[in-house]
C-alpha cells in the first residue's frame, strides 16, 4: 500500500512524544550556537521552484558557519565545480534545511529557514580562510532549530574506526567518472582532483 495522506501515515506511526514538538525552537539558543561552533560539516538541502530537491555537503574548520545573531546564520560557498546547484535553487526557492554534524557526537542539529545569496564584502570577510573570502555566502534566516537524537548515527556506526571501509573496495573518483563519461581519463581526473584538493580548497 502506498501512503498518500496524513491519516494513512498516522495509521502506521503512533503519535509523537510531546517533547518532539516542544524541543523545536524558533531561534538559536546557547546550545544551538555551541553546536554550530563545534561543527566542521553540514548538509545543505534546497529545492527549485518545481520541487526538485538537492542536498550538498559543506565543510570547513569548526565554526565555519557563523552565527550573526539568534535568528541569522552565514554559510560560505567555497570553490567547487561551479555548477552552483544549491545557489540556483535558492534563487528560485529560498527555503533551505541544514543538518550539522560534530565528529564523535551522535546527535545532530537540524535548522530550517530562508536563505539569500550575499556578496556583501563585509559579511564575506567574516568567512575568510587563508586570506581568501568566498565569492558568495548564504545569509539564512532561522525559522526552526532543534537537536536530533543520535539513533541514526548509532545504527550507522559512522564514527567507529572499525566501520571504515578499505578504500580499495570502491573505485577512485576518476575511475567512477571515466566509467560514466565517454572519453574521460581516470588518471587525468584523479591528478586534477589531487591538485585541487591540495592547492585550490579556498
Amino acid at each position: 500500500m502506498t501512503v498518500t495522506n496524513e491519516g494513512e501515515l498516522r495509521a502506521v506511526y503512533r503519535p509523537p512524544a510531546a517533547r518532539a514538538a516542544q524541543k523545536v525552537l524558533d531561534r538559536l539558543d546557547i546550545h544551538c550556537r555551541n553546536f554550530i561552533a563545534l561543527s566542521p560539516f553540514c548538509v545543505l538541502s534546497s529545492c527549485d521552484a518545481s520541487g526538485q530537491a538537492d542536498a550538498s555537503p559543506r565543510g570547513d574548520p569548526p565554526g565555519f558557519v557563523k552565527v550573526l545573531d539568534d535568528r541569522t546564520l552565514l554559510l560560505p560557498d567555497r570553490p567547487g565545480n561551479n555548477q552552483v546547484d544549491s545557489l540556483q535553487n535558492i534563487v528560485e526557492n529560498p527555503g533551505v534545511g541544514l543538518l550539522f554534524f560534530v565528529p564523535g557526537m551522535n546527535e545532530t542539529l537540524r535548522v530550517k529557514g530562508k536563505a539569500e545569496i550575499t556578496t556583501n564584502v563585509e559579511l564575506l570577510a567574516l568567512l575568510t580562510v587563508g586570506g581568501r573570502p568566498p565569492l558568495s555566502g548564504l545569509k539564512i534566516e532561522v525559522e526552526e532549530a532543534f537537536l536530533h537524537c543520535g539513533r541514526a548515527l548509532i545504527r550507522s556506526r559512522i564514527w567507529d574506526a572499525d566501520a571504515q571501509i578499505d578504500r580499495s573496495s570502491y573505485p577512485t573518483y576518476g575511475q567512477v567518472l571515466a566509467d560514466q563519461i565517454a572519453g574521460a581519463d581516470a588518471v587525468e581526473i584523479d591528478a586534477d582532483e589531487d591538485e585541487a584538493n591540495r592547492d585550490r580548497l579556498y
